[in-house]
């Protein structure tokens, strides 16, 4: 189970009263407005990204994918990844990327 930190917010009366309406557990509901709000703001952070490419990934797209990889010389290809450098990772819905162990 993650690690708990305690936090004290503090909100104008009628917003406590509105959340003690619909919600007898305020600190779940603030958690899930937070956890709301936090992917709000990283899909909008990713609109902005998509909008305003760095230059190098507009060249990329640009070209293609495969045609930039396919006009690298060969010597500098080889070097760009090492098979045997970093860790297996899978995708589990609901936990995200996570070591494999086989």
């Amino acid at each position: 189970m993650p690690t708990q930190a305690r936090v004290t917010v503090t909100l104008p009366e009628e917003v406590v009263r509105d959340i003690d309406r619909i919600e007898q557990n305020r600190s779940k509901f603030v958690l899930e407005a937070v956890r709301h709000e936090l992917r709000r703001r990283r899909r909008e952070e990713l609109r902005r990204s998509l909008r305003a490419p760095h230059p190098e990934a507009a060249v990329v797209a640009e070209a293609g994918l495969d045609d930039w990889g396919d006009r690298l010389p060969d010597e500098d290809a080889s070097g760009l990844v090492d098979p045997c450098a970093g860790k297996a990772v899978s995708w589990i819905p609901g936990e995200g990327w996570v070591e494999d162990h086989k």
